[in-house]
């Protein structure tokens, strides 16, 4: 691949853009500045700089997001923060998108990505990946109230029975609960449902990806082994 076709496939820019960047001396490649804009690279474990800061080649990039609060799923946020504020230009020229939503007062793991092919086996419907969420309830949560979503429980304007797995009383007032569907605010529905509110709403997993260990709003490139578990659809 020619290198200012690299650029451009990394967000850099129009092709016009990247010719400028690598004419203006901007690019380095091991460290020698390159100058011809038809530099064929190999894309093999590929590292460069562009004025001096490093990055490496990815073909399609896949990110993992501690989601804070007050934060929408949306390029055109209404009433609070977008959580692509969060990213800059280069990630945002290769289309970065969401691999799912997560409420604007819901925090936890988000995963990105502009893999089309990635977004679609998380968030098809018969694709049944699971999404393992923690939960601070408004009242005590109840052994019959567990029971019923185990059980399964109807969500108004929805048809079909929509149960949660390895249900788990964390404290009085804490659940751990997993979904294998996605219904809009399916979650705080289910509770509702049995009788209880939910007052705050974490993700914690999906698939077989837990959250790695990040502050909110950080975020970080999943490796191959991670975007595997992301796919991974956990046992019923």
């Amino acid at each position: 691949m020619f290198l200012e076709k690299m650029l451009q496939s990394q967000g850099f820019g129009s092709r016009k853009h990247c010719q400028q960047l690598i004419k203006n001396g901007a690019i380095a490649i091991q460290g020698e500045v390159i100058t011809n804009t038809k530099h064929k690279l190999d894309l093999n474990h590929l590292s460069f700089s562009v004025y001096g800061e490093r990055f490496e080649y990815r073909e399609k990039v896949y990110i993992a997001l501690n989601k804070p609060q007050d934060y929408e799923c949306s390029h055109q946020a209404t009433h609070h923060f977008s959580v692509f504020d969060l990213f800059d230009d280069v990630l945002m020229n290769r289309g970065l998108q969401c691999v799912g939503r997560l409420d604007q007062d819901t925090s936890g793991l988000l995963l990105l990505t502009d893999d089309g092919q990635f977004l679609q086996a998380l968030t098809h419907p018969k694709k049944h990946v699971a999404k393992v969420y923690q939960m601070q309830t408004a009242d005590p949560v109840t052994e019959q109230q567990i029971q019923q979503l185990q059980q399964g429980v109807e969500l108004r304007n929805e048809s079909g029975i929509f149960t949660a797995t390895d249900v788990i009383l964390l404290a009085e007032n804490e659940l751990q609960l997993t979904i294998h569907q996605g219904v809009y605010h399916q979650v705080k529905r289910m509770l509702a449902a049995v009788g209880n509110k939910v007052e705050r709403l974490h993700r914690q997993q999906i698939g077989a990806l837990t959250l790695p260990e990040l502050e909110q709003g950080k975020w970080i490139y999943l490796d191959e082994q991670q975007v595997e578990l992301a796919k991974t659809r956990m046992v019923i």
